[in-house]
């Protein structure tokens, strides 16, 4: 990471005490910036040694005493990547999430992100959208309806237009997530409505009915879909010294 790249993105959505709460922040690496923002999926690996895995951002804000930029992520694992192991009651897209939250500093958080996923082959892949829709979305005003439907149901209807602009700005697709984890009745409902619909129309994929019945639309059609039921207590987290987890007390 460049020094002194980091930077909050959009408008603070929130204040308590010390703290000061914003949506999504910008960081510069290997010359590229690139911006997260509440409810992205992303891969990290929390020690060189330690195995890729996923992060969920969860909150972001700022001790404005100490001026630390602060992050809570919730982290999901491969099943044999855990102590118990895979077995044979775990699904093949299926990840254990770590049952506590790990809140560090941004600057560790972009130190932790793994830039090349390319090994990474777990997850149910998403079915895609036709070109001739996803052009259709940019022209009629359906594209945003979407992101207001996503911003209602995974971000907990804050507004992210500000993020999609500086998003734009650099050039970055707004759709470039390439890894989501669902809850396992989340899981079974896209299960359900991609068996619904055998040979599904793009039309359709995009739908708010279909969409409200468990539907994703893929934007890209690079979006690997796992799901997540159970958690674990990882036997070496806490020891690692990113984790700063009385900013959370």
């Amino acid at each position: 990471m460049e020094p002194n790249s980091l930077k909050w993105v959009g408008s603070s959505c929130g204040l308590h005490g010390p703290y000061i709460f914003y949506k999504a922040f910008q960081f510069l690496r290997d010359g590229k910036s690139r911006i997260l923002s509440l409810g992205d999926f992303f891969f990290v690996r929390c020690k060189p040694e330690d195995p890729v895995c996923i992060a969920e951002l969860q909150l972001l804000w700022e001790e404005r005493t100490s001026k630390q930029l602060l992050s809570s992520s919730k982290l999901y694992f491969l099943p044999e990547d855990t102590p118990q192991g895979r077995t044979v009651t775990h699904g093949e897209h299926e990840v254990i999430a770590v049952s506590e939250k790990v809140i560090v500093r941004l600057a560790d958080l972009v130190k932790w992100s793994v830039q090349d996923w390319s090994s990474w082959s777990q997850g149910l892949k998403a079915e895609p959208l036709k070109p001739s829709v996803v052009r259709e979305l940019g022209t009629n005003g359906r594209r945003e309806a979407l992101h207001r439907y996503r911003e209602s149901t995974l971000t907990s209807g804050l507004n992210f237009k500000d993020v999609q602009r500086e998003r734009a700005q650099l050039g970055q697709d707004e759709d470039e997530q390439k890894i989501l984890v669902l809850s396992y009745p989340q899981y079974c409902r896209y299960r359900s409505v991609s068996a619904r619909l055998a040979e599904p129309s793009s039309s359709l994929l995009i739908n708010h009915t279909v969409l409200a019945l468990g539907g994703i639309a893929a934007l890209d059609g690079h979006i690997q879909i796992l799901y997540c039921r159970d958690t674990f207590d990882h036997p070496t987290l806490l020891e690692n010294e990113s984790i700063c987890d009385h900013f959370g007390e």
